[in-house]
């Protein structure tokens, strides 16, 4: 429950954030400090700028508080998830793969572009080197392109990366393969 800007169970502070049209900015050069070294955002010289599905994570864990830079009004989860989705039309099943990955305690990164969706560093490995994993999420049921997969794992593969295939069933279920080879013959 929050009370005065705070947790009232642990004491802890809700971090206020101010929603943008390219994601959530931290304006706090302390709290910045504290999530940019757990792997969150995107340091700028007006803070930390955060993407929405990390934004609308730390938001469920009642972690931050989002203040509309426009209207000056709080906004909640759903007007939050509705701005990202204005922007990404994937919005929800990358929200759902980064929401399941960060709570195992990996730490999820901006994908590379080319179809990746994130980069994720094993447990403990943040900050130490590169992401050895990247992930590309899809719908069960999404048409996928094939060929298009092809390329992403020849990139991945190029970078010396481990592919996950993220697939999100009907029910907003997890499934995750890793992709090593993929053989294409044509008859």
């Amino acid at each position: 429950m929050l009370k005065n800007g705070k947790r009232e169970e642990t004491g802890k502070k809700v971090i206020e954030a101010f929603l943008r049209n390219d994601g959530v900015l931290i304006k706090s050069s302390e709290d910045s400090e504290k999530l940019l070294s757990r792997g969150y955002g995107v340091q700028r010289e007006d803070g930390l700028l955060l993407t929405f599905y990390e934004a609308l994570f730390l938001y469920d864990k009642e972690l931050i508080k989002v203040i509309d830079e426009e209207t000056n009004h709080y906004v909640n989860f759903k007007d939050l998830l509705e701005r990202y989705k204005a922007v990404e039309k994937n919005a929800w099943i990358k929200y759902l793969i980064y929401r399941d990955l960060r709570s195992r305690g990996y730490v999820v990164r901006e994908g590379f572009g080319l179809g990746v969706d994130f980069r994720l560093y094993g447990r403990g490995e943040y900050s130490k080197d590169s992401a050895d994993f990247l992930v590309y999420g899809v719908f069960e049921g999404m048409a996928l392109s094939i060929k298009d997969l092809a390329h992403v794992l020849t990139r991945a593969q190029n970078l010396k990366k481990t592919l996950i295939l993220a697939v999100v069933n009907r029910r907003g279920e997890i499934v995750y393969y890793t992709l090593s080879r993929l053989n294409m013959q044509q008859d």
